[in-house]
């Protein structure tokens, strides 16, 4: 379950959190009936309803990058989307977005690889540039050095890398979101805790012996 409470649609109040309800979920209550066309549990929009207006900002992001006002190539924006989706560990954004880099045109061979692409043979010179600047913002928080930069520059003009380097940034931003509030397909457990030694293991096989001792 999310970490935070769902919003059931008798008390949706806001006319713009409504429409959006009735869009994705017909006449359903979300919270009691779960599930989106696209086969997701919903939970991310019942829980952002608590905010109406954080729920708009969001929502109207996404209408940001479907404009057919955006200049970057929608195959390189789903590269950043995706990766960044991998490298946050965000299993939410990074299997919605496998779907829509296929969607977007991208070979099966090129939507695979996005997950070690620096190893990948699929990919031409600008897809390589837009993969290693995702990597740059996302790994190294904006660390860009002038030389990637410049390859970027070479592919992409100033305002498809404005666009590239925002819709990468918040898609970092939705899956550390996702992750943290345990919404849709980040409603995991943590993997990395203690695995228990067997019962009787001494400190010296657990490698635990203290120096000073000896």
């Amino acid at each position: 379950m999310p970490r935070l409470r769902q919003v059931p649609r008798s008390e949706i109040e806001d006319d713009y959190v409504l429409a959006l309800y009735n869009t994705l979920f017909g006449e359903r209550d979300p919270v009691a009936e779960p599930g989106t066309a696209t086969g997701t549990p919903g939970n991310w929009w019942t829980v952002f309803a608590q905010v109406p207006d954080a729920f708009k900002h969001t929502t109207e992001g996404f209408a940001f990058y479907r404009s057919p006002e955006r200049k970057l190539d929608e195959q390189l924006r789903e590269l950043g989307q995706t990766r960044a989706g991998y490298l946050v560990g965000s299993q939410f954004v990074y299997s919605q977005h496998m779907k829509a880099a296929r969607f977007s045109g991208l070979t099966e061979e090129q939507v695979q690889a996005i997950a070690h692409w620096s190893t990948a043979e699929c990919f031409d010179a600008k897809e390589r540039a837009v993969l290693a600047y995702t990597d740059a913002l996302v790994l190294q928080y904006g660390r860009v050095p002038d030389a990637l930069f410049e390859a970027l520059k070479g592919h992409l003009s100033e305002a498809e890398i404005i666009e590239l380097t925002y819709i990468t940034c918040t898609y970092m931003m939705h899956g550390v979101m996702s992750r943290a509030l345990r919404l849709e397909y980040d409603d995991v457990e943590e993997r990395v805790v203690e695995v228990p030694a067997p019962e009787g293991a001494s400190a010296d096989v657990m490698g635990m012996v203290d120096k000073r001792k000896t």
